[in-house]
């Protein structure tokens, strides 16, 4: 018989033998938590199975290749070649410029030895590695983009433009200012350190002065306007009127809540909002509030809730018996998208059309971004979101400069710590620097549902416990993508129109990245964007053939789409709207730009 206290204390957990036994799943699933949260502060968070697996999926499908073996062996063969007849060549004295058309080797000193050898050669090497990597059969096409990532960010660390001894052009300027360009090099290094460890991001290192030079409420975000709407998520801003009269219908522009919403407030040149209240417009905006740890547990759910449809009650309330023009940008507009299906699904009919900026609802091109998106990377990611309850800015931005390495990590440190040069700070770059944080919770379902499921484009994502069907919104649309987005591709913007079914539908394409071809301002002499309307909800044309069947326009996009919002305003000009609704509740308790866009 066994003896009870024994079988007591080993049931209880607590005797000698049930250290590992009694583990549940439960318990190994928090260990493999906690360990990847360890591993993510080694790695950055980033998952190292994931570059692990697309080498071995290379490797193993090259060696599988032998006609693909030889032509890089070929290859290999004729660049190195090259390069060594070009190094008897240069070595002779004779100005030879490399072959290579990157801007940064374009200078008359790079065509003089060594440095035109040192150029020339990393160009045969850039070139062999890019075949080398690209176009194996067989190997994935996650695999392809993952290696293409590292290839990328691993060539542009080896440029000789990078560095004091091999970049002619730091050479000259070293002698010509006697080395003063490396001394002040080195203080604005030393300036970055002490920024890095105070807690400012490192883009805000970069961009030393910028948050100095344009204060939010004076500089930026200073359009006038009252708080008429605070609770636990969102701050709404009613902008006062600039106008004796202005159109019925109320604007309602929903931002990304991983960005502070004065991007489209910044300065008085550059603010779309400005821009819309100076043509007659009543605008609101949302201003999400800056999240901590202790709203871990905020979800999709409550972003929808707390966010948009409390903003839409209350301009609804305000402006009452008009239509609402609804406008979401980025991550914003998909939320918007996700809202307006679910309140036509509902009957409601309070928005009188959808404008989604540089928003995708189809994610199964999510562009470079996708190097980021896989299961791996996300148990990495919300292992390490799990010790702090929320995704911090800096590991947001730490993400997007390596997307753009050459742009935002390599030519910045050269021109700051070499050349000794800070860049001019403006508006977009103090804004850059004022990151936000995001909810544990709320950013892995935004990220497994939407990235990694695609479950808004397949009909299979819930919001509030129903489910998602973007056929359901048949109001006018006005949907833009910019050329050179790197964060939302146009040609994944541009999906929207199969997934709606608007008979009234315009796409528009613009020139300019993510964020500056957004805010192109009024009168933009570099911008140029495309447009074309559909006026039923079946034609459509591929990306590829738009592209090719629109005709470019010079100049912004912002009247284009101002223009379209005037005529879907059928209620004409107006005098302008109290500015609050006390009666409904909602006084102004505040000047814009209100509380949370300060938050740190």
């Amino acid at each position: 018989m066994d003896n009870p206290s024994n079988a007591s204390a080993d049931t209880s957990g607590t005797g000698p033998n049930s250290s590992s036994t009694t583990q549940g799943p439960k318990d190994q699933a928090e260990l493999a938590r906690a360990l990847r949260a360890q591993l993510a502060t080694v790695t950055g968070g980033l998952a190292q199975d994931v570059y692990a697996n697309a080498w071995w999926d290379w490797y193993l499908n090259l060696a599988a290749q032998p006609p693909k073996q030889l032509q890089l062996l070929q290859d290999a063969m004729a660049k190195a070649a090259d390069s060594w007849g070009f190094t008897l060549r240069a070595a002779t004295g004779q100005t030879l410029p490399p072959a290579d058309s990157d801007e940064r080797y374009k200078d008359d000193t790079w065509a003089h030895w060594p440095f035109n050898v040192y150029a020339h050669n990393y160009r045969n090497m850039v070139d062999w590695w890019q075949k080398a990597l690209a176009d194996v059969p067989g190997v994935a096409a996650t695999s392809a983009r993952t290696l293409d990532f590292v290839g990328r960010n691993t060539l542009e660390a080896a440029s000789p433009a990078n560095y004091l001894l091999t970049n002619p052009e730091l050479l000259e300027a070293t002698r010509a200012e006697q080395g003063q360009n490396l001394v002040r090099g080195f203080g604005h290094w030393l300036e970055d350190i002490e920024r890095t460890f105070a807690g400012k991001q490192p883009g805000a290192a970069k961009q030393s002065g910028a948050a100095e030079k344009f204060v939010v409420g004076r500089d930026v975000a200073a359009t006038p306007g009252k708080i008429v709407l605070r609770n636990e998520l969102i701050e709404l801003i009613q902008y006062s009127p600039a106008t004796e009269t202005v159109y019925a219908e109320p604007l309602l522009i929903i931002p990304a809540w991983i960005m502070k919403y004065y991007i489209l407030d910044l300065s008085p040149g550059n603010s779309l909002v400005k821009y819309l209240v100076s043509q007659g417009h009543t605008v609101f905006m949302a201003s999400w509030r800056n999240p901590d740890a202790g709203d871990r547990a905020l979800g999709m759910d409550d972003y929808l809730r707390s966010g948009i449809r409390a903003a839409i009650d209350a301009v609804a309330r305000i402006v009452p018996e008009h239509g609402i023009h609804a406008v979401g940008y980025c991550i914003g507009g998909t939320l918007l998208a996700i809202a307006a299906a679910a309140l036509a699904a509902e009957g409601d009919r309070r928005l009188a059309s959808v404008s989604l900026l540089a928003a995708q609802t189809d994610f199964s091109e999510p562009g470079e971004l996708s190097v980021f998106i896989s299961p791996s990377q996300l148990d990495m990611l919300e292992a390490a979101m799990d010790r702090t309850g929320v995704l911090n800015s800096e590991q947001m931005s730490a993400a997007f400069t390596l997307l753009r390495s050459r742009d935002l990590l390599w030519t910045p440190a050269v021109n700051s710590y070499l050349r000794g040069q800070r860049t001019a700070p403006n508006d977009l770059m103090a804004w850059n620097a004022d990151g936000t944080r995001m909810p544990c919770r709320m950013h892995s379902e935004y990220l497994r549902e939407l990235y990694l499921n695609n479950a808004l484009a397949r009909g299979t994502f819930h919001a509030g416990g129903q489910r998602i069907d973007l056929a359901a919104i048949t109001l006018p649309m006005f949907v833009v993508g910019t050329e050179t987005d790197h964060v939302a591709p146009w040609q994944s913007v541009y999906k929207a129109r199969g997934l709606t079914r608007s008979s009234d539908y315009t796409f528009l394409l613009t020139s300019g990245g993510h964020n500056a071809g957004i805010v192109s301002g009024p009168v933009h002499p570099r911008r140029r964007h495309r447009v074309r309307t559909w006026s039923n909800a079946n034609e459509t044309l591929t990306p590829q053939a738009w592209l090719a069947a629109s005709e470019p326009q010079a100049g912004s996009w912002w009247p284009t789409w101002q223009r379209w919002l005037a005529q879907h305003s059928p209620g004409g000009r107006v005098a302008p709207p109290p500015m609050g609704s006390p009666a409904a509740g909602y006084a102004p308790i505040a000047d814009a730009p209100g509380q949370y866009v300060l938050q740190k």
